[in-house]
């Protein structure tokens, strides 16, 4: 089994509302849901007019089918007609499971939780205008 993963941000020049950046966040979720068979999510910048963050994975036998898959929505997302694709960052994983004996829980990062912890604090203040 071999995860893709890839975060990527789409520009929206034209939003005036959130409802105008949640039609072409749903258009693009349910375009790459039903092409390619992955699952999609506006990940951050919730609440920014202009700016969606969104997640694709994809659960695949090898790493070269999940790097199709991640290769084919890069080059749709290049030709978005509603929004400019911006920053990109992918990730192919093959979790290794053989000589573990049940399923042991992975390790917790202790630093990576507290930091995202704090860039949410930090949005969700920016956000409010507690902090200046």
């Amino acid at each position: 089994m071999v995860v893709g993963v890839m975060q990527f941000e789409i520009l929206i020049a034209g939003a005036e509302s959130l409802k105008d950046k949640r039609r072409v966040v749903r258009s693009v979720r349910d375009r790459l849901h039903r092409e390619h068979q992955v699952s999609v999510a506006e990940v951050a910048a919730h609440e920014s007019l202009g700016r969606a963050v969104m997640g694709v994975s994809c659960v695949c036998t090898d790493g070269k089918r999940a790097g199709d898959v991640l290769d084919a929505i890069s080059i749709k997302l290049m030709k978005l007609t509603d929004g400019e694709l911006g920053a990109t960052l992918r990730e192919i994983r093959k979790p290794d499971f053989e000589g573990r004996e049940g399923h042991e829980p992975a390790p917790i990062d202790e630093v990576a939780i507290a930091t995202e912890l704090l860039d949410h604090f930090d949005e969700t203040a920016d956000r409010n205008g507690d902090l200046a």
